[in-house]
């Protein structure tokens, strides 16, 4: 039996209560079109330990090696872009952490039994970055020091070229709340695009961490 409930004082305190696989399955076929769509974007903003996020990746998954299993480029940078469409946002560090490391198991599970291992680094830090240790209802960082919480975009250019852009998640939620376009159309109608507090240049694939080094 799933474990939905870890302690009666994380139930009283944050109200934690994890959905059931069953459940998860059920509400996500609701939508399953999208949860099939590799570029789809999906933010879960009481993540846990990423009940939602890591069925949808494996759903993305499944369908990229049905299509790719034969081409390792192309199977490796549509995977890395169904991880960076992934986003969760938890109030519990210890479920961060957790969350982070499922969708990183399920990762390494279905590329390390295709392909070499090269681009495992670059999945560990999207993951970093998309599944943030925060509050959802202040859209700040959770700790010592809370700052606003911001989102990268990943966004393919020319196959294996990515755009990353930081945008602030209170701009995002504020816009999304008062504008009737939608955040970040992929679907080619109009969009309303927010104004991204960093850009970066564009950078293979591979090669994001090294970016963030410099």
């Amino acid at each position: 039996m799933e474990k939905q409930v870890v302690s009666k004082k994380r139930v009283t305190d944050h109200g934690e209560v994890y959905t059931g696989r069953r459940e998860v399955n059920a509400m996500l076929d609701l939508v399953k079109q999208e949860t099939e769509r590799i570029e789809s974007r999906f933010l879960e903003p009481a993540c846990g330990t990423g009940n939602f996020l890591t069925e949808i990746l494996e759903r993305k998954l499944c369908i990229l090696e049905s299509r790719y299993s034969k081409s390792p480029l192309e199977y490796e940078r549509n995977a890395i872009l169904a991880v960076s469409s992934l986003y969760g946002i938890d109030i519990l560090e210890d479920n961060v952490v957790e969350c982070r490391k499922r969708l990183f198991v399920i990762f390494d599970r279905h590329y390390s039994s295709l392909f070499r291992k090269e681009c495992l680094n670059t999945v560990n830090y999207i993951l970093g970055r998309n599944i943030i240790w925060g509050d959802a209802l202040t859209l700040n960082t959770v700790g010592e020091n809370p700052q606003p919480i911001v989102f990268s975009e990943w966004s393919p250019v020319n196959g294996s070229m990515i755009k990353r852009r930081d945008f602030a998640f209170h701009e995002l939620f504020y816009y999304g709340e008062i504008r009737e376009l939608p955040l970040f159309s992929d679907l080619g109608e109009k969009a309303f695009i927010p104004t991204p507090v960093k850009e970066f240049l564009l950078t293979h694939y591979l090669r994001l961490v090294d970016v963030e080094q410099k």
